[in-house]
C-alpha cells in the first residue's frame, strides 16, 4: 500500500448539498478501488491564481488515503469526466 493525497478544487457556484455529494462520490470512489481514507482536509472557498472555466473561486479539498499502485489512475479516470470538479492532482507521498 502506498500513501497517496488527493487535492481536489470543486465550484465555488453550486449548492453546498451539491458539493458534498462531489466530495462524497470521490470518497466512494477511493473505498470501491480498496483504498483507506485517512484524513480529508477541507480549506473552503478560496480565490484561484487563474481563471478556470470564467470561475475566479473555488473549494479546495485535501483527501489523504493509503491504495495500491493502480487506484490514481482509475481515480484519474472518473474525476476527470466530473463537471463541478475544476481541478485535481493525485500525488504519492513518501513515507
Amino acid at each position: 500500500m502506498n500513501n497517496y493525497e488527493l487535492a481536489l478544487v470543486v465550484n465555488a457556484k453550486i449548492e453546498d448539498d451539491a458539493r458534498e455529494a462531489v466530495v462524497n462520490s470521490v470518497k466512494d470512489l477511493i473505498t470501491r478501488f480498496n483504498g483507506t481514507i485517512t484524513n480529508v482536509d477541507d480549506w473552503g472557498k478560496k480565490r484561484l491564481a487563474y481563471e478556470i472555466k470564467k470561475m475566479h473561486e473555488g473549494y479546495y479539498y485535501f483527501i489523504q488515503f493509503d491504495a495500491d499502485s493502480t487506484v490514481p489512475s482509475e481515480l484519474d479516470s472518473r474525476i476527470r469526466i466530473m463537471e463541478n470538479v475544476l481541478r485535481f492532482l493525485c500525488v504519492r507521498q513518501d513515507a
